[in-house]
């Protein structure tokens, strides 16, 4: 559901698909090729959320932000069942994975991969390539050209059933 607040309407790409249950409000803007899954809420009341090109949001993600802190989600990236990314920064190719919470200013660099269950606190900066775990995380290891292009095929799944959906979803 796109919701407008306070005189801004979400703006959507081509070819994006938002599941039933999905809540879009506000200053969000998706870019094309991206998906957003069941009941996630990107909540863009106070100030900017955008999505780039080719990026999947999946099933009970809630995105958020302060006043002055917008969240910005690069192109080609995956944000795993349950997170909750609020006011940070997430660079092209990574993947977040499920149930990870990434706090206020906090910025996930090019092409790494958060394993599911991960914290990242306020204001932690993560180079490109970093395999990050932990509660709190930290990085574990530079990631392999393998494991990058891993991240990159789970994307392009996702692109692909987003479209599949958009072909053949029929809400009764």
């Amino acid at each position: 559901m796109l919701i407008s607040f306070d005189g801004f309407t979400p703006q959507i790409g081509k070819n994006v698909y938002i599941a039933p249950g999905a809540s879009i409000i506000g200053q969000v803007q998706i870019g094309d090729n991206s998906s957003v899954w069941f009941n996630s809420i990107l909540r863009g009341d106070i100030g900017p959320i955008t999505i780039g090109q080719g990026t999947n949001i999946q099933d009970l993600c809630v995105i958020h932000l302060n006043e002055g802190q917008p969240v910005i989600i690069e192109d080609n990236v995956s944000i795993g069942h349950s997170c909750v990314l609020h006011g940070c920064r997430i660079r092209q190719g990574s993947l977040i994975g499920m149930g990870s919470i990434i706090l206020d200013n906090s910025e996930i660099g090019e092409n790494c991969l958060v394993g599911a269950g991960s914290l990242i606190p306020e204001r932690k900066v993560f180079p490109p390539r970093s395999l990050i775990l932990g509660f709190p995380a930290r990085v574990v290891r530079e990631l392999t050209d393998e494991e990058i292009e891993s991240i990159y095929q789970n994307g392009e799944i996702y692109k692909k059933r987003g479209l599949l959906y958009l072909k053949n979803q029929h809400v009764d």
